[in-house]
């Protein structure tokens, strides 16, 4: 059974509670969806410790760097998600960021 959630990209946070926190966008899921969503988050937050490393590489460019790829790839994936899942103000507002294009 799907149910609102509120969910807040920046943290990966998916809140039941409305007012628990700020967030960014609104969906409608199960709990197959909000677990799949937060794998994803969990995966994009190891991608970002991995480029952290190559940061630290001045040699290494950030167009050449699989971790970089990885964590851009991986939050379309957040995205599209949301945008699936979301609602209609959610979606246009996803829609209007070009981000899936």
């Amino acid at each position: 059974m799907k149910k609102r959630y509120y969910v807040a990209v920046s943290s990966g946070e998916i809140l039941e509670e409305q007012g628990a926190s700020s967030y960014n966008f609104e969906i409608d899921a199960d709990e197959a969806d909000v677990f799949k969503l937060s794998e994803l988050f969990d995966i994009t937050d190891t991608d970002s410790r991995l480029s952290l490393y190559r940061a630290h590489v001045p040699a290494m460019s950030y167009h050449e760097d699989k971790n970089n790829d990885d964590y851009d790839d991986h939050m379309k994936q957040i995205y599209q998600l949301i945008h699936d899942l979301g609602t209609k103000r959610t979606r246009d507002h996803i829609e209007s960021m070009g981000i899936l294009e």
